[in-house]
């Protein structure tokens, strides 16, 4: 058992890496490693939900980065709040345990108006005019405040977008420090982004990435110094999860371009260029990386039927799932779609629905994560001759998503203690249990 323990959500982490990151193998080196499994789909919001509870998307909801409300017909991407996650987590369990045992949770996506103690995430303020003002939601209420006073305001266009580094991740650690000093929490669960940038921009194994990995690594250190200081001799445990790996991809697919060629796909055409209607499409694809989940209006059986038909055998499409195949991934939630594509291991999804770039929607050509239908990587790159973002989705070198069938597709999970991890190769749902046994749970 240990009296606090850090846990550090590092996307893109790998066994490999650790060779070349001296601060992350120096306080590892005493410890254990394990292989970590991520379950599928291997993204950020279902691989966070999936650690935090110990259960798969089928219990938890969280099925994909972003939602399709049926009722509603709306997408929801990224912005959906801690209640969408439909089990207890980590520091809910905690609480109820031991009141003393108090969480402060650090940009996990989903963590707004989660139950830890103390929370800090990208909250930003969207005003009338159609522009942002930078905040982070926080709890309690007013250390944003103070965190603004002492280091400036989180810089989101750090974060993501094309001009995504390091300065996100190091404001996420200065600020982790500051509320370790303030409020000494027995947990903390830390997401660190860096290392997926450069990898989906270039490749996995390209020089930026590379680079990437002595920036993290050095950001750690600081991270291990300020925790240090902030308490003393009493060295925490660590837990350093790699959410997914991220693998080198040299082609692309483009569902909702299928569909509509298909005639199930419904286009309004509007002064801002070609817009989908997923309310009353028979069918459309919320696509995430190296996944999509097409929902089919009113779950005519007819139409998924069709589907099924039209991507059985596609260019790029490895697995299509429906019905009870959705069991074979614990994928079968209400939230989930009529049928699910997945990719081969080379090959990602993108959400474009235009058949001429000349149609393609304003926003498309911005990093706007909310309006678009699915994950878009190629915000990350930047088009200086049309000052936007390019739409070219095969620039994209590297994704993650599919089922995690061979090594390249697993993680690392680390301890900076011996006798901690139960066995060389874990599941991304086994973190949980692995944080609440330290505290007696």
């Amino acid at each position: 058992m240990n009296d606090r323990v850090v846990l550090l959500s590092v996307p893109g982490l790998r066994g490999g890496d650790v060779a070349q990151m001296p601060r992350l193998r120096q306080l590892t080196s005493a410890g254990d490693q394990a292989a970590l499994v991520p379950g599928f789909p291997c993204v950020t919001c279902p691989v966070q939900a999936n650690m935090t509870t110990g259960y798969p998307p089928s219990e938890h909801g969280v099925v994909a980065n972003g939602f399709f409300w049926r009722e509603k017909g709306e997408v929801e991407m990224w912005t959906a709040w801690n209640d969408c996650i439909q089990r207890p987590q980590i520091w809910d369990i905690l609480r109820e345990h031991d009141h003393a045992l108090t969480s402060a949770v650090w940009f996990p996506l989903h963590s707004k108006g989660c139950g830890a103690e103390y929370v800090c995430t990208p909250a930003p303020v969207h005003n009338p005019d159609g522009s942002e003002s930078l905040w982070c939601f926080t709890k309690p209420t007013e250390l944003y405040g103070t965190l603004r006073d002492a280091l400036g305001h989180f810089p989101l266009q750090h974060f993501w977008g094309p001009i995504a580094n390091i300065r996100s991740t190091e404001w996420i650690v200065d600020s982790a420090v500051l509320a370790a000093q303030a409020y000494h929490p027995r947990f903390q669960y830390i997401y660190l982004p860096n290392l997926d940038y450069a990898a989906q921009k270039f490749g996995p194994d390209s020089p930026q990435a590379t680079t990437a990995l002595a920036e993290l690594d050095a950001t750690l250190g600081k991270l291990i110094d300020g925790e240090r200081a902030a308490f003393g001799n009493e060295e925490p445990l660590w837990l350093i999860a790699g959410e997914y790996p991220i693998v080198p991809v040299n082609h692309v697919t483009y569902p909702n371009r299928v569909l509509r060629q298909a005639g199930l796909l419904e286009i309004r055409t509007l002064a801002d260029g070609e817009q989908l209607d997923p309310a009353t499409s028979p069918a459309f694809a919320l696509v995430d990386h190296q996944f999509s989940h097409i929902f089919v209006r009113d779950r005519d059986q007819a139409v998924i039927n069709r589907v099924v038909d039209l991507f059985r055998g596609y260019e790029g499409i490895e697995e299509v799932l429906t019905g009870a195949e959705l069991s074979k991934y614990d994928l079968a939630n209400e939230r989930s779609g009529d049928v699910i594509l997945i990719s081969r291991a080379d090959s990602w999804q993108a959400y474009y629905w235009w058949l001429d770039d000349a149609h393609a929607p304003g926003f498309a050509r911005t990093v706007d994560i909310h309006r678009k239908p699915g994950y878009d990587p190629v915000e990350l790159f930047f088009d200086p001759v049309a000052r936007g973002i390019p739409l070219d989705a095969t620039l994209v070198r590297g994704s993650h998503g599919a089922p995690p069938h061979d090594a390249r597709q697993r993680t690392v999970l680390l301890s900076s203690q011996r006798g901690v991890l139960p066995s060389q190769t874990l599941a991304d749902v086994d973190v949980c249990d692995l944080v609440l046994r330290q505290f007696g749970v």
